[in-house]
């Protein structure tokens, strides 16, 4: 005997309005990137002649061009280019330390507990709530001590340092969600620090290590504050080269080159999170579920 479902029209009428406002919100925060786009790919007469939303009627990459190579940054006509290396030369490091060191501290408070690690960890939080702008000046001093001043490693040490209280939440919320049982087995037939980390937690750490890469990436990547106050002018990353393309133009207003560098400059980013966006979520779950 069949069992027809009956379907009331609030049920009908509550889809129909959710449909409508996701549909909405997504039109709101496409929009801008749409305009990005088909402004980067008309010349400058046809953005002054035309609409913002209307497609170009001819399609050119010249823009593009002249954002990567020849645009005006500062003194300097390189494009973007050598801020777009410098940005990955300074994200690269940055995430790969920062998760590594991330790791074994979320491992060393999730299973390896001593006197007072819980206070140490609490400690270690309140990295996650200071603001940029308080660290600057002795940040400045440390890396004068250091002499890293004006250099990407000095940056790269920034972001290692603020970064590692956020990579280890994420690695020590994952970790023990792990079996404190299996790790106590691991000891009994003589599995030491290093061991019990490489062959039983690094196995199932892909989904956290996702997680804290592409969290990373996107903080280090589309930084600001760090990148203008603690570089020089040939060590700048590819967010303050966006700033100084904007405030370099003077004559006329390039709106299509600005566009095109910026979303150059987003590309990486995107990227990153198109392709394992995924594995963040699965991490993020995986982490929450004790």
């Amino acid at each position: 005997m069949k069992t027809k479902k009956r379907v009331s029209f609030s049920s009908i009428l509550s889809r129909v309005l959710i449909y409508t406002i996701l549909v909405i919100c997504a039109i709101y925060f496409l929009l801008p990137i749409f305009v990005m786009i088909i402004t980067s790919l008309k010349s400058i007469e046809e953005i002054k002649n035309g609409s913002l939303l209307s497609l170009p009627q001819v399609v050119t990459f010249q823009p593009w061009i002249d954002a990567w190579s020849n645009a005006r940054i500062g003194p300097d006509s390189s494009g973007i280019k050598p801020y777009f290396i410098n940005s990955v030369m300074l994200t690269i490091p940055a995430v790969l330390i920062t998760s590594v060191i991330g790791a074994f501290n979320g491992y060393v408070f999730a299973k390896w507990k001593f006197k007072y690690s819980e206070i140490f960890f609490s400690l270690l939080l309140f990295g996650c709530f200071i603001p940029f702008q308080v660290i600057l000046l002795p940040m400045s001093q440390t890396m004068g001590f250091m002499g890293l001043s004006g250099s990407i490693w000095g940056l790269v040490f920034v972001h290692v340092v603020y970064g590692i209280a956020f990579t280890t939440l994420f690695f020590r919320n994952f970790y023990v969600s792990i079996p404190t049982e299996l790790i106590n087995a691991a000891k009994i037939e003589g599995a030491g620090f290093f061991r019990i980390f490489f062959k039983i937690l690094l196995p199932v750490s892909m989904p956290i290590f996702m997680v804290c890469f592409i969290w990373q990436m996107t903080q280090v990547w589309n930084e600001f504050l760090f990148g203008i106050v603690f570089t020089d002018s040939d060590t700048q990353p590819i967010t303050v080269a966006l700033n100084n393309l904007v405030n370099s133009t003077s004559a006329v207003k390039m709106y299509n080159i600005d566009m095109a560098a910026a979303l150059i400059a987003v590309a990486p980013t995107l990227i990153a999170y198109v392709v394992s966006g995924k594995y963040f979520v699965k991490g993020l779950m995986a982490g929450a579920i004790k």
